[in-house]
């Protein structure tokens, strides 16, 4: 994209010729929207039953209440979901692919389960990855773009204020997606997809400082600095950022009192 049209998409700037004037205020953005085109973009399955399936054990990865080492029976799934095994073994295989889910021989599927190791391999490539991504969205910014990551991060206080801990976690993790999209960089986003799945499993495993849980003003600094087209400023503060989630990871091995399945799918 030219400076010139980067320029006509952000406030107060001057329409280039032949692009067409904005309409009054952005709308609201629809952040389950988001959401729910970003799940998609990663998986290769078409519209349809697997889809859906995969789609709603992804979320409920993604928000903990499905957690790390759970077994995902197919009978079962496909009890919950009304699906036969062949839907239900389509859509887990896709979130195998992912590395949300693990399948193993003669056992089944289950919810992975990253060792120590991993956890700091995913934080530490993480650190390398998403500042520079964070960099080059900050040169490219548009103000619908904007709007979007403010309503991510209401979204997060909304959340946080109800107590949904495990909700705002996986709300933050759409934020730093939806900065990758910003930057228009298909292979660092398909990567970063991956590790913010990767980091949700850890997170359910090892986080010790709910506090730091993506803190929102580092957020909404992160979002300043893109407004600004400070590519140096979102650079350093995406850094610090993810230097201090990992630091709030305690890598030590805990077990859990897991729901049944059906649990956590009632309605």
């Amino acid at each position: 994209m030219s400076s010139a049209v980067k320029a006509g998409t952000r406030r107060g700037a001057a329409v280039p010729s032949g692009a067409k004037p904005a309409a009054g205020p952005p709308a609201k953005p629809d952040v389950k929207g988001a959401d729910a085109r970003s799940a998609e973009g990663g998986f290769s399955l078409p519209p349809g039953r697997a889809l859906a399936i995969c789609l709603q054990l992804q979320t409920a990865i993604l928000e903990h209440r499905l957690r790390p080492g759970m077994k995902l029976s197919e009978d079962e799934v496909g009890e919950i979901f009304g699906a036969s095994r062949t839907v239900v073994r389509a859509a887990l295989h896709a979130l195998a692919h992912s590395g949300l889910v693990s399948m193993e021989r003669n056992r089944g599927a289950f919810v992975s389960r990253p060792t120590i190791r991993e956890a700091h391999e995913v934080f530490e490539a993480r650190a390398v990855i998403e500042p520079r991504v964070a960099r080059l969205a900050a040169g490219c910014t548009t103000e619908s773009q904007l709007e979007n990551l403010k309503a991510h991060i209401e979204a997060e206080h909304v959340a946080l204020a109800a107590g949904e801990m495990s909700r705002s976690l996986y709300l933050s993790g759409q934020f730093h997606i939806a900065v990758s999209e910003i930057a228009d960089q298909q292979v660092l986003g398909t990567i970063i997809r991956s590790l913010i799945s990767r980091s949700s499993l850890i997170i359910a495993l090892y986080w010790k400082r709910p506090d730091t849980a993506c803190e929102s003003h580092s957020h909404h600094a992160l979002m300043r600095a893109m407004e600004s087209q400070d590519g140096q400023g979102a650079e350093e503060i995406m850094k610090s950022h993810i230097v201090d989630l990992h630091s709030g990871l305690d890598l030590v091995e805990h077990s859990h009192h897991d729901q049944a399945l059906s649990e956590v799918f009632k309605k």
